[in-house]
């Protein structure tokens, strides 16, 4: 859970451990697979996922809403070659304005 906290609060300092650890919880056994722990900007297919199952599903935003807010993760974590999923969730859930809602 550290490791997890410490890499979110890389882009949030003041992101709070909850809101972390439930992000954490609602990926659960996907976290084990370092394949399934990372987010891949450059892959249409797994932005797709991140649309529909996470903005979608979990936040309840679609459409342009969700698109923007992923594109402004991919680009706020360029320079992070390695975008952890629950880093990447937690700051899309950020710009929707969602943190509230997990």
């Amino acid at each position: 859970m550290t490791d997890y906290a410490a890499d979110v609060k890389t882009y949030d300092a003041d992101a709070s451990d909850e809101t972390i650890m439930k992000i954490v919880k609602h990926l659960g056994i996907a976290l084990r697979s370092r394949d399934a722990s990372l987010v891949s900007c450059s892959d249409p297919a797994e932005l797709n996922r991140v649309k529909e199952k996470w903005c979608g599903k979990k936040l309840g935003v679609t459409g342009d809403a969700a698109d923007a807010a992923v594109m402004a993760v991919c680009a706020a974590m360029k320079a992070d070659r390695t975008k952890a999923r629950v880093t990447f969730y937690y700051l899309v859930a950020k710009e929707l304005g969602k943190l509230d809602a997990l």
